[in-house]
């Protein structure tokens, strides 16, 4: 019998004209950088920037105001920070999904902010390209773990500090199936599932089955945190 594939996902197919606009939340403390990426997010006509605000206390309002689909979130700010407000955000009812937006210098916030409940993470000095397909792909439910991003923020978990995260992520996915830990290694290198798909000349549903398994027996929540793992391993070096 033929197998038939899931339909694709949001990020993997064009923007059609009666499809509502992924709703987007801004929150960063520089209204400069705001402006720049109201600006850039408004380019795709399948997004839609609902708000801007200045400091992470301001977000659980802005989100029962606004509801957006994804709030693009800053790390460092006055009041509350970046850590702190996806944490709040993400504990609420019908919470939007939280891509964090980091300079380099802040990544142990933003890893912890995934860990709190961000479903990715990107460096400021991403392209517009890399910005505006994140946002998809975290509206999606996918996640966004830009190669770029991903390249200078795992370097730092090489250091003395993360020798036991690296020693317990190598057992946790020392329970993988060797697909698994292909499709792992894959992720934490910033590949979407059509991608990981593609490489391995199989099915975005069989993908999509993988990434279960693995969040089942890695006690992972999300692609994100695969893709930390999987990097502390040492999945992406083999």
């Amino acid at each position: 019998m033929p197998q038939h594939d899931r339909p694709a996902s949001r990020s993997e197919r064009p923007h059609t004209p009666d499809e509502p606009a992924v709703r987007v939340l801004l929150v960063d403390d520089d209204p400069l950088v705001c402006q720049g990426l109201e600006l850039m997010l408004s380019s795709a006509p399948d997004l839609q920037v609902v708000a801007a605000v200045a400091d992470g206390d301001e977000v659980v309002g802005a989100v029962h105001a606004h509801r957006p689909d994804v709030v693009l979130m800053d790390v460092r700010m006055q009041r509350m920070d970046g850590l702190s407000a996806t944490r709040a955000v993400t504990a609420e009812s019908r919470a939007p999904r939280v891509l964090v937006l980091t300079t380099f210098g802040d990544e142990d916030e933003a890893l912890r902010a995934v860990m709190a409940g961000a479903a990715g993470f990107l460096l400021k000095t991403a392209s517009p390209a890399e910005i505006i397909d994140g946002v998809r792909s975290v509206a999606a439910g996918e996640g966004a773990v830009s190669g770029r991003a991903a390249g200078q923020i795992f370097a730092h978990l090489a250091g003395d500090a993360a020798t036991r995260a690296r020693a317990e992520a190598a057992e946790l996915c020392a329970r993988l199936t060797d697909r698994e830990r292909e499709v792992a290694a894959l992720v934490a290198r910033g590949s979407a599932n059509s991608q990981v798909a593609t490489r391995l000349h199989v099915s975005p549903s069989t993908v999509k089955a993988h990434l279960a398994s693995i969040q089942d027996k890695l006690g992972c929540t999300g692609r994100v945190e695969i893709a930390v793992l999987a990097e502390r391993a040492g999945l992406t070096r083999r």
